[in-house]
C-alpha cells in the first residue's frame, strides 16, 4: 500500500486472502519441534537449552515467528510447574465468585457474562498469595519470550478469559493499542504508526485447562498481521467471513503457552462442551516505549511479595523473571529535577531498586519507605 493515510474504502479483502495462503517452511525455523496448521510449535525445554547456548538466537528466532513469519507460536510445557498453575487457578475462582458477588464482569468482544474475565489478574494474585505470585511469573522462558519482542524494560499485565460450556465465540478483531480504536480513530493514524502499533504490545496466552478444540480454543488466522490495513478491517463484513472460513485452533494442554502478535486476527472460540470450563490467563506485554491497556499499582504488587520474595533464594534467572513481572523497568517519564540520572543518562529504574533491596537484604519496612521515597520524587 502507497498511502500514508488510509481510508476504509481501500480495503481489499482478495488482498488480505493472499496475505493469508502463505505456507511456512519450518527449516527457517531451526529452533522448532514442528509446525501445525502453519502454527509454530516449540518445546520449553529445548528453547531453554538453545537459550543457555545462544540467547540471542533465540531471541531472533522468536521475533521472526512473530513479524515475517506466521505471527503466532506454541510453547509446549511453558509452565512444568503444574502446581504453581493450579494455585493460580484456585485464586482465579475465587476472585471471580467474589467479583460476581460485587456485579462485576464484562468483556471487550464478546456479549457481558458470556465468558469470565478477571481484569488486572496480575496485581490481584500478588495482593492476596504473593507466594503463588513468585511461583508464577518466575518463568525464565516466559521473560525471554517476551524479550524476543518487546526487548528489555516490557510491562506486564495478565487478564484471565473463561469460556464457560455453551460460551459463544467472540468477534474476530485485532488487539491494543489500534485494534481497541474505532475506524474513524484509526484513520487519523498515519500507516507507519499503525504498522508501529503491533510492535508494542504481545499477545500471550497459559493454559489453566486442557483445552480440546470442542472447549473453545483460540481461533487464529496466521500470517493475517502483515496484512497493513488491518486495523481498518477487522470488522468489516467480507473480511470476518474470510477469518471464518480459514481460521485454525489448535488444542492446549494445561501449561502450554501460546503467543501472536497482536495484529493477528483471532478470536476465543465456541465451547459447545457441556462440562469443560476453559480457562486462559491472558498475558498482554507492554514495550517500555508504549502504554499498557491496563494500570497496574506496581506499588501494591512490591509492597504485597517483597517480604516473600526476600525470604527466597532464587536462581538468578528465576528472579530477574519475577522482577521483570513484577516492576516497572523503564525510567521515564520523571521529574529530572528531582530524580536526576545516576552515573549515566537515566534515573534509577524500580526494578533496579529491588534488585539493590533484594541483594542488600533491606527489611520491607524499609524498602517500603525507599520505594515511597523513589515513587516521590519522580513525580512533577
Amino acid at each position: 500500500m502507497n498511502a500514508i493515510y488510509l481510508q476504509e474504502k481501500q480495503l481489499k479483502v482478495d488482498e488480505f486472502a493472499a496475505v493469508c495462503r502463505q505456507t511456512l517452511r519450518q527449516e527457517e525455523y531451526p529452533l522448532a519441534q514442528g509446525s501445525e496448521l502453519n502454527v509454530l510449535i516449540y518445546r520449553a525445554d529445548s528453547l531453554l537449552s538453545a537459550a543457555r547456548d545462544d540467547r540471542k538466537a533465540v531471541l531472533s528466532e522468536l521475533h521472526r515467528a512473530l513479524s515475517s513469519g506466521p505471527g503466532v507460536f506454541v510453547v509446549k510445557g511453558l509452565y512444568d510447574n503444574l502446581a504453581a498453575v493450579d494455585r493460580s487457578s484456585q485464586l482465579f475462582e475465587a476472585i471471580l465468585k467474589d467479583e460476581a458477588a460485587a456485579g462485576g464482569g464484562g468483556d471487550h468482544f464478546a456479549k457481558a457474562g458470556s465468558n469470565g474475565r478477571i481484569w488486572n489478574a496480575l496485581q490481584k494474585v500478588a495482593e492476596r498469595d504473593a507466594d503463588a505470585f513468585i511461583d508464577y511469573y518466575d518463568n525464565p522462558l516466559l521473560s525471554i519470550i517476551c524479550e524476543s519482542w518487546l526487548g528489555p524494560g516490557y510491562e506486564m499485565t495478565a487478564q484471565v478469559n473463561q469460556v464457560r460450556p455453551g460460551g459463544k465465540a467472540q468477534q474476530p478483531h485485532r488487539d491494543y493499542h489500534l485494534g481497541f480504536q474505532s475506524n474513524e480513530v484509526v484513520e487519523q493514524f498515519p500507516l507507519p504508526l499503525q504498522i508501529l502499533s503491533q510492535y508494542l504490545t504481545l499477545q500471550g496466552a497459559v493454559a489453566h485447562t486442557d483445552m480440546p478444540i470442542e472447549s473453545g480454543p483460540t481461533q487464529l488466522l496466521p500470517w493475517s498481521q502483515q496484512y497493513q490495513a488491518g486495523y481498518l478491517a477487522w470488522r468489516d463484513p467480507e473480511f470476518i467471513a474470510c477469518f471464518q472460513q480459514h481460521a485454525i485452533q489448535l488444542p492446549l494442554h494445561k501449561g502450554d503457552g501460546l503467543f501472536f502478535n497482536p495484529a493477528l486476527f483471532h478470536a476465543a472460540g465456541n465451547n459447545v462442551t457441556q462440562d469443560r470450563v476453559r480457562t486462559a490467563n491472558l498475558l498482554q506485554v507492554s514495550s517500555s516505549f508504549g502504554k499498557t491497556m491496563e494500570k497496574v499499582n506496581h506499588i501494591k504488587v512490591l509492597q504485597s511479595i517483597y517480604p516473600a520474595l526476600l525470604q527466597r533464594e532464587l536462581p538468578e534467572d528465576k528472579l530477574s523473571a519475577v522482577i521483570a513481572s513484577a516492576a516497572e523497568g523503564y525510567s521515564f517519564p520523571t521529574n529530572l529535577d528531582t530524580d536526576p540520572p545516576l552515573g549515566g543518562l537515566v534515573p534509577q529504574t524500580q526494578q533496579a531498586l529491588l534488585l539493590q533491596a533484594l541483594r542488600e537484604k533491606w527489611t520491607p519496612v524499609h524498602f517500603n519507605q525507599q520505594l515511597a521515597e523513589h515513587t516521590q520524587k519522580r513525580q512533577a
